[in-house]
């Protein structure tokens, strides 16, 4: 078992160590390849539009940020997140704004949304204080095209059709909602296939939104194993399994119907261009190495957050979790590049990141 863990070690600190090389090489000379780039989502992709509000949900402290040129900007992790990685790999030189903070021509090479603690659904997240929830982000989002329109005039709406969209909603859904019995009542309401199909109808009927107002190359985010976070292992226990069976169980049914709604929307709407990223497939092939640093990188504290200041583990790249929720920028590489770019064709479907950008 020590050899075992000692070779994946080895094969993992390699593999991230052969992508930082690939992410370096890869930045793009000359123009974006699209001239802007919309985020929606929650902590995994928020830069820093918590920082300002009443909520538990905010990592605008050190240690986040250790491994970030601009240190503790609002990213729930050391360094870049994964909407960072993908942002640099479609050639972007800056990475993209916060709405909270976004001001004149900024917006134009696009704006983040991202809130931690969002959800799909608009009560997710409440006892962690204020939150964006999508439906939030979207009213923002008005706000953005309504400027826009102001700089552009009558080409704000052929240039806001060439723009990539990524979404990446759901995960507080389940940890922040459905599996906190105590605080929701959706759990006694629907069983996981019922409160996968109510979530999906909502996000549905959101995207045909962001559809509505000009977005046409959409990359939707599966869900990943949030059930092997070390707050949820903690919380449920595994029962002799690696991770927390009955949440990735509930995410599965969720990305099932996810990627059947990415059909539905190229069926329906014209010249519609949705594709979905598997990061619940990709996080599996690297299951092993979760057996190597199942605890988190950073202190946390009793919501599972890192406490303020603290010093953190040394070798950061062998950690999938900096806190007890959220990625380190090692996962947040593979993540970004593998969206953009499918190591394997399950990666996305029905195409990645790179081939959406060129449609």
């Amino acid at each position: 078992m020590a050899s075992f863990e000692y070779n994946t070690a080895w094969r993992v600190i390699l593999s991230v160590l052969f992508l930082i090389s690939s992410d370096s090489r890869s930045r793009v000379v000359g123009a974006p390849q699209v001239p802007c780039y919309f985020i929606f989502g929650d902590s995994l992709a928020d830069n820093g539009n918590n920082n300002n509000l009443e909520t538990q949900a905010k990592a605008n402290y050190p240690p986040y940020g250790i491994d970030f040129p601009e240190g503790a900007t609002g990213r729930f992790t050391n360094g870049r997140t994964t909407v960072d990685i993908v942002a640099k790999r479609l050639g972007f030189e800056k990475y993209i704004q916060p709405f909270a903070t976004a001001k004149g021509r900024e917006i134009l090479v696009g704006v983040n949304y991202a809130s931690g603690g969002a959800g799909i659904r608009d009560e997710t997240g409440q006892q962690l204080g204020d939150r964006i929830s999508l439906n939030h982000q979207l009213q923002n989002h008005l706000v953005t095209i309504s400027r826009v329109r102001e700089m552009l005039g009558s080409n704000a709406t052929a240039y806001l059709n060439k723009c990539i969209y990524t979404v990446g909603m759901g995960s507080n859904d389940y940890i922040n909602n459905y599996f906190m019995p105590d605080v929701y009542q959706t759990s006694e309401l629907y069983m996981p296939e019922q409160y996968a199909d109510v979530l999906i109808e909502q996000y549905r009927q959101q995207l045909r939104t962001l559809y509505s107002y000009g977005a046409r190359k959409v990359a939707i985010f599966g869900l990943s194993v949030i059930g092997c976070a070390p707050e949820e292992i903690s919380r449920f226990g595994t029962n002799g399994s690696l991770c927390v069976d009955k949440i990735n169980n509930a995410v599965m049914l969720f990305n099932d119907r996810l990627k059947t709604l990415v059909d539905e929307l190229n069926s329906n709407l014209a010249d519609a261009k949705f594709t979905y990223i598997d990061f619940f497939g990709i996080s599996m092939a690297g299951l092993p190495a979760l057996r190597l640093a199942s605890s988190t990188c950073c202190k946390v504290r009793e919501d599972g957050m890192c406490i303020p200041f603290e010093t953190t583990c040394l070798i950061r790249m062998l950690h999938p979790f900096y806190d007890a929720f959220h990625p380190t920028e090692t996962v947040n590489l593979v993540f970004g590049a593998r969206a953009y770019k499918a190591l394997l064709s399950s990666d996305a479907y029905p195409f990645d990141i790179h081939h959406l950008a060129m449609l």
